[in-house]
């Protein structure tokens, strides 16, 4: 899948809520005509509340302002504060709303809105991997007072209409969904189509439509043209057959492979499957390193130092084969760069290199655990039906 990168954008790289939040408030609050807004996990807690209280103020001065929440990730907020903000103003709509105990397995409650979007006026637009909630909210039993690891990406110039019109998007396909037949209202033109910096980039989304595997083959695109060197840093790391073997390829050709993932995870389940994957990773000769400084919740990659992407998909089953997501690609040697400094500065300060010699070491019922729980993730994802979506 080749990316068609559109030229004229400048780009500014967030990382953690002490740099996203910030700038999404400033934009927030010098909207003058619309603000959207999406995300997976909506806390009631001190960053949900000043985001509210920005969106309110927003609609108070007569900006439109449209916020869609996932029924799943957000259902406190569905529960404690939705109405409250709805009667202020502030239109809210929920993605796939839970029907019934939320923990009864069903197929489609899988499908998830997971991807993190903003937009003011046609002219700021926010896409990453971080949710409205705490840097500081923490794990069960965790005291480390680190701010979670994530990014985003603050967008001006052409790219931004591409991030508009997808929310606008999903919001009429929701509206719809919800059985709200809403007559069309005016909304905002993109006040800003001309170029506004040196960036070439390009959003790609993953949907169950039209753009099924939109996001994995961007990925496998890359992986296949890398000559020198990748990085990919992932919260959760469950790949297919496809995305393994584009990885064997690339260090079977010389290319230097670094994986970054979660040492601390809020779904143990998955880590010990991903664990179950670390010898086969190892005897391709990929580097893995475990970020055990505090929790890690990014989801980007370089490649060749001219490549790079920031989103909200994972590279597991739930992101690739079920949830919605948007990432945006970047090619820019600058950008890139700054990534690339960002993620060794991370690696050096809070990664463990692993190696082939420590797995050997476990004790077997740890080696058993791992295959254990590799295999009951495999009938999950059979009981899905996305089994062939995994092995390609």
């Amino acid at each position: 899948m080749a990316l068609d990168f559109l030229p004229g954008n400048r780009l500014q790289l967030l990382e953690n809520g002490a740099e996203f939040f910030p700038a999404l408030l400033r934009a927030i609050d010098a909207a003058r005509e619309e603000v959207r807004l999406e995300t997976y996990i909506f806390e009631c807690d001190e960053i949900g509340e000043a985001v509210l209280a920005a969106l309110v103020r927003a609609a108070a001065r007569g900006v439109r302002v449209y916020l869609l929440v996932d029924g799943f990730g957000a259902r406190d907020f569905i529960v404690h504060r939705m109405h409250g903000v709805a009667a202020a103003g502030v239109e809210v709509e929920v993605y796939r709303p839970l029907r019934g105990p939320w923990f009864i397995p069903r197929r489609h409650r899988l499908r998830r809105l997971h991807r993190k979007l903003a937009c003011c006026d046609g002219r700021v637009a926010f896409v990453g991997g971080i949710n409205i909630l705490s840097d500081f909210t923490r794990l069960p039993g965790r005291r480390i007072r680190l701010p979670r690891w994530d990014y985003a990406v603050r967008i001006e110039g052409p790219l931004v209409r591409s991030v508009q019109q997808a929310m606008q998007r999903l919001w009429r396909l929701v509206c719809w969904t919800n059985g709200r037949r809403r007559p069309p209202r005016l909304v905002a033109r993109a006040a800003h189509d001309g170029p506004a910096g040196p960036h070439r980039a390009v959003l790609v989304l993953r949907d169950n439509w039209r753009h099924r595997h939109d996001i994995e083959h961007a990925y496998l695109h890359m992986l296949a043209r890398a000559r020198k060197e990748v990085w990919i840093a992932c919260a959760y790391f469950f790949p297919g057959k496809r995305f393994r073997r584009a990885l064997a390829a690339c260090t079977a050709r010389g290319v230097r492979v670094r994986l970054v993932l979660q040492g601390l995870s809020d779904h143990p389940i998955l880590s010990q499957a991903t664990r179950a994957l670390y010898p086969w990773l190892l005897r391709q000769g990929v580097e893995l390193w475990e970020y055990h400084a505090t929790e890690m919740h990014a989801k980007v990659a370089v490649f060749d130092d001219r490549y790079a992407t920031v989103g909200s998909s994972n590279i597991d089953p739930f992101s690739l084969f079920m949830a919605r997501e948007a990432n945006v690609w970047v090619d820019d040697l600058g950008f890139s760069a700054e990534l690339r400094a960002r993620l060794e500065q991370h690696v050096a300060q809070g990664a463990v290199r692993l190696d082939e010699e420590g797995f050997a070491r476990l004790p077997r019922w740890r080696k058993a655990l791992s295959w254990v729980v590799l295999g009951w993730v495999r009938l999950i994802i059979g009981w899905a039906g996305y089994t062939r979506d995994m092995e390609g």
